[in-house]
């Protein structure tokens, strides 16, 4: 009987009926598919012990809601210290859930988790990402593509950041999980220019419009979904999030994009009794070129 070099396994000898050297490989397939799954079971056994160390409600709820493999992204971050804690829910939309963190040395995190179920999701996220040549090879699976759409979202925050627009500095993705920068503080997130209007909305508005050039030209994005509702306050100044459907400027559908944030800038800060620059006003000064 010989062993095989490189599995160790028992090597199909010449000469053997085919049925007996069936068996014989079937016995070595079996054999590797009962190690993967004890190595799922360990890796299962070793989630468990580590969320009763660290049990709370929120981990329940944690594991109430996501899937194992959504777990499994968690635990890894833990053991590279990325998390140490989660607590409650900060934000919860149809698209993902926002989650209050700290690392181990106890600064305070944005833990953001895609949901990888929405078909309602998918069907919103296709026109971001057609077009993008960065996610160009991306499968057009509900998974992958929401794994692409927290990278987008990972990899844009770096280019606002690299630009001086103020954003959640990014910290770390994988799979469908994004960890930032917590704006706030002790769990309570800054509220959003829609929940709380600015005190100074002049200065704001022109900052805003600092933003949208920086990011334009700097970044090279277009935000595309820019409004009231996703800009935060924080220590007076204005910050923007949920950069995920933000397109680079080779996007077919970036110039409409812009049109459009600058569009609905303009009307919040209108009602507010500011006197706005024209769209076309602000678009030339955003892109340096043309008209809206």
């Amino acid at each position: 009987m010989a062993l095989h070099p490189r599995t160790g396994g028992v090597a199909p000898q010449k000469g053997l009926p085919n049925n007996l050297r069936t068996v014989r490989i079937t016995a070595l397939a079996f054999r590797r598919h009962v190690e993967k799954k004890l190595h799922r079971e360990e890796k299962s056994y070793e989630i468990e012990q580590l969320m009763k160390e660290k049990r709370s409600e929120e981990y329940e709820v944690l594991e109430e809601v996501f899937d194992r493999s959504t777990l499994m992204v968690i635990y890894d971050f833990m053991n590279r210290g990325a998390i140490d804690r989660i607590y409650g829910v900060v934000k919860a939309g149809k698209e993902a859930r926002v989650y209050w963190g700290k690392d181990k040395e106890g600064k305070e995190l944005a833990v953001k988790i895609y949901l990888t179920v929405s078909a309602e999701f998918r069907k919103g996220m296709l026109k971001y990402i057609e077009g993008d040549p960065r996610f160009r090879n991306v499968k057009r699976d509900t998974r992958s593509l929401i794994f692409a759409w927290a990278q987008k979202e990972f990899r844009n925050l770096e280019q606002a950041v690299a630009a001086k627009v103020r954003v959640p500095k990014p910290i770390a993705v994988k799979n469908n999980v994004l960890i930032m920068e917590f704006i706030g503080k002790n769990g309570v997130s800054a509220p959003s220019m829609k929940e709380q209007p600015p005190r100074n909305p002049e200065r704001i508005y022109e900052t805003l419009l600092t933003y949208l050039e920086r990011l334009y030209k700097k970044a090279e994005l277009v935000h595309g979904d820019l409004s009231e509702y996703n800009i935060m306050i924080w220590k007076g100044r204005p910050v923007i999030f949920d950069m995920s459907q933000a397109v680079p400027l080779s996007h077919p559908m970036a110039n409409f994009l812009l049109n459009r944030d600058i569009a609905n800038i303009n009307k919040f800060f209108s009602r507010l009794g500011i006197e706005v620059l024209a769209v076309e006003e602000v678009y030339r000064r955003v892109t340096g070129h043309g008209s809206a």
